[in-house]
């Protein structure tokens, strides 16, 4: 099953990174880690004790676990260290560690915040070590490629193992209740929204994104609703985000808070914003991949479905990218050499399917991709079909802009806050986003000439 395609040649900001960031929790802090970016490391004697970052931590520590288990077991002279770390403090953990010391020997490094990290010197080109590796040829074409791209260098810095797709869960049982179609389109949704909603009894049409996360799942529904298939205009030097479609969108979508949300959804992120999802009497949900399986854990298989995000009237759906997940080696490990048997191993066909099956995620292993789980569990088989029958078009978001995670995440998620609570409008939030968009845009453009 290929469900990403390669776009080598096409290194334009129109054709980028292809689709997890997820959304994780327990946090880890102190230096546990190898070294500084300044550290050139050493390939060690393949042996002794790794560290090893989960920036899933919480949320797939226990399978983690299991493959370093298995790791283990096969390679006995090799001891993980395993520090499971939020993706809200990953990359702060990262930015302090580079400077003051203190970095694993292998972490979790998304697309999202690959550039920032590899902008400093901070991780081991992985290319050499592909080559007539274990994975050569293994792994999917346009996940190595959204990697390569997303890194900035034209190198790859991460190994992919997984990528994950926007998706719309909704309850099933409560839709057949109120008698209502499956919201296959935006207007389908808008009005199942309003129809569920029962704020007396404390029953709501659907649960919106207020804290962490809450920019990505804002410009999927923007870009989802507005039809516009680029993030940059023809030029390449100004972002559509504040185009006057994306800017009626947005007031669309805020507007559901308090109206069809709970009040709470102001501050709730990804494991909060499930929770209560799947807890309560809410009608929808807009998440990713990755939650399936908390979904079914929760409301078992007959009680929910996960469906691509809504189309347009004329059947086309468009999408937002959602970064590619993977396992860097950090330039300041002291054992390679052990650091890469880990790497190797954990994106191995068994270990990534392992890992993918516990996500409900897109692996990266080509064999693992066509294991009998994907067909099982459909939001991820109906998210593939997407991806291959024409229907949907992915923006492709700046992932390669150093400061992408940061605009997309610190910078601008308490000021979304704003417009939810009527306080800052949706017209001169994305003005403002815009602005430090183009000028991250020109100043990448510089460094490239």
């Amino acid at each position: 099953m290929t469900i990403f395609r390669s776009s080598r040649g096409r290194r334009t900001s129109a054709a980028l990174s292809l689709v997890t960031a997820l959304a994780l929790t327990a946090a880890a802090c102190g230096d546990d880690g190898s070294g500084s970016a300044g550290d050139k490391g050493d390939e060690g004697s393949g042996k002794g004790e790794i560290t090893f970052w989960d920036n899933n931590g919480g949320v797939r520590t226990d399978v983690w676990k299991e493959i370093i288990k298995d790791f283990e077991a096969e390679h006995p002279d090799i001891k993980v260290k395993y520090v499971p770390v939020a993706s809200t403090e990953v990359q702060s953990k990262y930015n302090t560690s580079i400077q003051g010391g203190g970095l694993p020997d292998v972490g979790g490094v998304g697309a999202a915040m690959l550039a920032g990290i590899a902008a400093q010197n901070a991780l081991e080109p992985l290319d050499s070590r592909l080559k007539g590796s274990a994975l050569d040829g293994k792994l999917n074409d346009g996940m190595l490629e959204s990697v390569k791209v997303a890194g900035g260098q034209d190198k790859t810095f991460t190994v992919p193992t997984s990528a994950s797709n926007g998706v719309l869960y909704y309850r099933t049982d409560l839709f057949k209740k109120a008698s209502l179609d499956e919201p296959s389109t935006w207007s389908a949704f808008y009005a199942a929204a309003e129809k569920l909603t029962d704020r007396k009894n404390n029953a709501f049409g659907y649960t919106i994104r207020g804290g962490p996360g809450s920019i990505a799942q804002a410009l999927d529904a923007m870009y989802g609703q507005s039809g516009i298939t680029s993030f940059w205009d023809e030029s390449g030097d100004k972002t559509t985000i504040n185009d006057p479609k994306n800017v009626a969108a947005l007031e669309k979508y805020v507007g559901l808070y308090k109206k069809v949300t709970p009040e709470a959804d102001l501050n709730n992120d990804f494991t909060k914003m499930v929770a209560q999802w799947d807890s309560g009497e809410i009608g929808m949900l807009n998440h990713n991949l990755g939650s399936y399986q908390d979904h079914v854990k929760a409301l078992g298989t007959k009680k929910f479905r996960g469906i691509p995000q809504p189309t347009l009237e004329d059947g086309s759906r468009v999408q937002v990218s959602n970064p590619v997940d993977g396992l860097g080696l950090f330039k300041s490990s002291k054992n390679k050499a052990a650091a890469w048997k880990f790497i190797e191993f954990a994106a191995s066909h068994q270990s990534n399917s392992k890992w993918n099956e516990s996500a409900g995620a897109i692996p990266a292993h080509k064999d693992a991709a066509k294991d009998a789980w994907i067909t099982k569990a459909e939001p991820t088989k109906l998210a593939a079909d997407a991806l291959n029958d024409g229907s949907t078009t992915i923006v492709q978001l700046p992932y390669y802009l150093p400061d992408w995670n940061t605009i997309s995440k610190a910078e601008n998620e308490p000021a979304f806050q704003k417009v939810l609570l009527g306080k800052q409008s949706p017209k001169d939030f994305l003005d403002s986003l815009a602005k430090q968009l183009n000028e991250g845009q020109a100043e990448w453009k510089d460094q490239q000439k």
